[in-house]
């Protein structure tokens, strides 16, 4: 193996970025706006054709005492629809608190001269490249 195309998966958006198993390091790719609050199948099978990824990951997020959020079960439906579409294997992976860090990480980018106003987009392909970040630090 060694592309891996990750998911944050939201209701209104999802970050996905593509890691590489093989030197262990990911990079944001675009956010993808859901379509009628459903996940936006065109882009994802055209990421999916231009990636042809050996394996999807999508973060699940947990509480902080590792039962279930409100996302939970969309999140499950939408792995097993990827994996239904795609026949990949789809791995979830810890995302606890990854939106957080990555807009941590955005803003220490912005201080250091980037001007721009750190966007939900961004925060939400950033929290993908820490989702395999976890995902990968767990294999």
């Amino acid at each position: 193996m060694s592309t891996v195309l990750v998911f944050d998966f939201g209701l209104q958006r999802t970050g996905v970025a593509v890691g590489n198993t093989i030197v262990g390091t990911s990079s944001a790719v675009e956010t993808l706006q859901s379509i009628n609050g459903k996940p936006n199948w065109p882009g994802i099978t055209r990421l999916i054709e231009q990636w042809a990824p050996a394996q999807l990951v999508v973060g699940m997020p947990k509480q902080l005492d590792g039962t279930d959020t409100p996302l939970t079960a969309p999140i499950e439906k939408f792995c097993n629809q990827l994996n239904g579409r795609f026949n990949l294997p789809v791995a979830q992976a810890n995302e606890q608190f990854s939106s957080i860090e990555a807009g941590r990480r955005l803003k220490e980018v912005r201080q250091a001269g980037r001007k721009k106003k750190v966007s939900k987009e961004d925060v939400d392909q950033l929290s993908a490249v820490i989702i395999f970040e976890n995902w990968y630090q767990s294999q």
